[in-house]
C-alpha cells in the first residue's frame, strides 16, 4: 500500500469517525431532551412541557436521524 492508498484510508477513517461523533452527540441530546420531558410525568400534579421542551425533543429527534442516515450512506458508499 502506497502513501496515497494510506492517506486517502486515514481520511476515510477520519469521516467514519466524524459522522459517528454526530451520531453520538446526536443520541445524548435526544437522551437529554427525553429525560427533561419525563420529569413532567413523573412529578405529581406535574404541568404540561413547554412548547421549548417539545421542540428540543423534536429537534434532537430529527438531527438523530439525519446523523444516522448520513453515517450509513457514508459507510454504503451512497448506495
Amino acid at each position: 500500500m502506497n502513501r496515497r492508498d494510506l492517506m486517502a484510508k486515514g481520511k476515510v477513517k477520519s469521516a467514519e469517525a466524524a459522522a459517528l461523533e454526530r451520531v453520538a452527540a446526536a443520541a445524548r441530546e435526544v437522551q437529554a431532551a427525553s429525560a427533561a420531558l419525563e420529569a413532567h410525568f413523573s412529578e405529581a400534579g406535574s404541568r404540561e412541557p413547554s412548547t421549548l421542551e417539545l421542540a428540543r425533543f423534536a429537534a434532537a429527534m430529527q438531527e438523530l436521524k439525519e446523523a444516522r442516515e448520513s453515517f450509513d450512506e457514508l459507510l454504503t458508499g451512497g448506495r
